[in-house]
């Protein structure tokens, strides 16, 4: 799949996404190992802390379809500077996919990579709780 395949994917999702009170919409566009892409958009909720950013829906999304290896993931915002995923959406990916590629996408095409063990370098992993 190409980055511009799974951008265009990523934006048609955030054209969906439900954010009134940050007023920042977000697509992401998840991509498995076979090839297949979920995608999601950020959905708020003005109990905040219940709101969901783009990167979890895409990935519930794949989990409830029996997804579980992903290579890459795209996000698009409206913002002038790529943005990677929060802390939250890197802790959710390191569980299925510790070496995936992030890439962000701004409208104009300004775009940053990174790898998720670059953005997450200790991340907590089923591995961590054998330790207990």
């Amino acid at each position: 799949m190409t980055i511009a395949h799974l951008r265009t994917a990523a934006d048609a999702a955030r054209a969906h996404a439900w954010c009134p009170y940050s007023q920042y919409p977000v697509g992401a566009a998840l991509e498995t190992d076979t090839g297949r892409v979920y995608v999601g958009c950020n959905v708020e909720n003005a109990s905040y802390p219940a709101g969901t950013c783009a990167e979890r829906v895409a990935l519930g999304a794949a989990i409830a379809d029996g997804a579980r290896r992903f290579v890459r993931i795209v996000i698009t915002t409206a913002a002038s500077a790529p943005t990677p995923p929060c802390g939250i959406c890197r802790q959710a990916l390191v569980e299925f996919a510790p070496a995936l590629e992030i890439v962000a996408v701004t409208p104009e095409g300004r775009t940053a990579r990174w790898s998720l063990a670059d953005l997450l370098p200790a991340p907590f992993t089923p591995a961590s709780l054998e330790n207990a």
